[in-house]
């Protein structure tokens, strides 16, 4: 009787164990149910899966991408384990529907055991090639290019959208208000765009992701995905070509424009937001008409234009954006007015005939007229401060040293990098950093740091032919200079009339910091050391 009641005991236990296990084993799997996302929002629509039915995935990584009337969002993994999807891409669901399940009792291994099968060679060929997909994908945010810095501009990209990158290689340019910098990839893999060319992201914004990948590019992936994309139909590419988001749904619904006749510049084909705001419904074809007997009293008509009447728009680039900004605050915020003098260059072109060769030999780059103006405008600072001077709320910064700025018209607009110290440095020092500074910024190179905190700026436009303007201050500085082309014209010299080579000069100021006294004072100071340059050597 005992035997019977250990055995009838047992056997309970078992069942018991074998129901608690089933019960765990259900418990294993998560399903993941689409957040709520918005007062507003009652349903999403599943614009990518980043990851795929099978692949195992780890806690809070992003598996995809959802789409709502209003914003995109990014759906990540509530645990670590075996992906099972519950929806296709393009798919809509509603809040609270489930959109996929995660095994959590499973281990990567098992995920990468249960993927792998003889009738998938694509792992096998990628893996003989040393490389394959790890399953991370490496989101690339716009990184922080400066204090004062909040958005950039996506220039171009230099590299396409699929291209296999490596770690630190130069993918994309973006530009800020102030400069242009290289964007290097954070990770080796294959790079996928999120950001289009000519878009305004934040700092922090993403601008793209990497598909991480170990070893060598995929290259026999590659070539039969590629393969296969040619072979298939042009219709057929992705379930995205020609399918509008929601938003860009219910703008062209709004517009009563039908969505195939849209071109998408969105991943794939998709049709975005921007797309759908820049639709314009088609004209109706105009009802044909009968052809009528001109009239002996109908109007002449107007005689057709020889010649083309194009006109294009383009987008301004950040930095015209900002350089609009300040030239017009420059003259708004600014009591400015310019004050003008005349300077004999004979005596500095005599001294660049005479000495032009050596100089070169020895220091190795030419001597221009800027090391002067720059010298001889130095010598004037530290003789009147006010013109290097600045106001700072209710109170003025006066500087002892030179920073000062260089006007370089560059390719993509002006841009004013910085002569530190411009006092202490000599002539052949002047020119060095004055071909430093503007082949870079002819090349875009130039950094935040060698833009920032000049003095006093210098600009000439006598090298594009300026005989005489009035060049705008450029804050927070107080005054600039401007040079202009050298034209020879009579002047009277010791009651005699001689052809001299002369150069308007023009000082504009801030007239809140400096008065009329020390800006004519200045500028007379600047023509007497240029007409004079032993003057710069002795310091008289």
């Amino acid at each position: 009787m005992g035997l019977i009641l250990l055995f009838y005991i047992n056997n309970q236990k078992l069942t018991l164990n074998r129901w608690v296990w089933g019960v765990k084993q259900k418990a294993m799997s998560l399903e993941i149910k689409v957040p709520a996302v918005g007062e507003s929002i009652t349903e999403v629509t599943i614009g990518q899966w980043f990851k795929n039915s099978g692949d195992y995935v780890e806690m809070d990584e992003v598996i995809c991408e959802l789409e709502s009337d209003k914003a995109t969002f990014e759906l990540t993994a509530e645990s670590s384990g075996r992906l099972t999807t519950k929806a296709e891409a393009g798919d809509t669901l509603e809040i609270g529907e489930v959109i996929c399940e995660i095994d959590t009792n499973a281990s990567e291994g098992d995920a990468a055991a249960s993927k792998e099968s003889p009738s998938t060679p694509e792992t096998k060929e990628t893996s003989s090639n040393g490389g394959g997909k790890t399953g991370e994908v490496k989101d690339m945010v716009v990184p922080t290019v400066g204090e004062s810095i909040t958005e950039v501009t996506l220039a171009s990209w230099l590299k396409e959208d699929g291209d296999f990158v490596e770690l630190d290689e130069i993918i994309a340019e973006v530009d800020s208000d102030k400069a242009t910098f290289e964007l290097p990839a954070e990770a080796q893999g294959i790079l996928r765009h999120v950001a289009e060319e000519g878009d305004t992201i934040e700092i922090g914004g993403m601008i793209c992701k990497i598909e991480v990948v170990e070893g060598d590019a995929p290259e026999a992936t590659s070539s039969e995905s590629s393969s296969e994309a040619a072979s298939a139909p042009s219709g057929s590419d992705s379930y995205a070509a020609g399918h509008a988001s929601p938003a860009a749904a219910k703008i062209l619904a709004e517009k009563g424009i039908d969505a195939k006749d849209v071109k998408g510049t969105g991943k794939d084909g998709r049709i975005t937001k921007e797309d759908a705001e820049k639709a314009q419904k088609p004209a109706p074809k105009p009802a044909a008409q009968p052809v009528k007997a001109e009239s002996k009293d109908s109007a002449p008509e107007a005689p057709k234009v020889a010649g083309a009447r194009e006109s294009r728009r383009e987008k301004m680039s950040s930095l015209r954006r900002t350089i609009s900004k300040r030239l017009v605050a420059a003259k708004n915020e600014t009591a400015m007015l310019t004050t003008f003098n005349e300077v004999n260059m004979k005596p500095i072109m005599d001294l660049r005939k005479q000495y032009k060769e050596m100089f070169k030999e020895k220091h190795n780059v030419n001597l221009g007229f800027m090391s002067f103006f720059t010298k001889a405008c130095c010598v004037a600072l530290q003789e009147w401060p006010a013109v290097n001077a600045q106001i700072d709320g209710n109170e003025i910064i006066y500087n002892d040293f030179c920073d000062v700025s260089i006007a370089v018209s560059a390719p993509k607009g002006l841009v004013v990098p910085v002569i530190r110290n411009a006092e202490s440095l000599s002539f052949d020092q002047v020119e060095k950093e004055v071909v430093r500074l503007a082949t870079k910024a002819r090349d875009g190179k130039l950094t935040i740091e060698e833009m920032t905190g000049g003095t006093f700026t210098i600009t000439n436009g006598g090298i594009f032919g300026s005989m005489m303007s009035t060049p705008i201050i450029n804050q927070p500085q107080s005054a600039i200079l401007g040079m202009h082309n050298i034209v020879e014209r009579p002047m009277a010299v010791n009651g005699e009339v001689k052809i001299l080579p002369m150069m308007y000069i023009a000082l504009s100021y801030d007239h809140r910091i400096i008065d009329g006294r020390e800006s004519v004072s200045f500028l007379v100071r600047v023509k007497q050391l240029l007409e004079d340059p032993a003057r710069l050597l002795l310091g008289v």
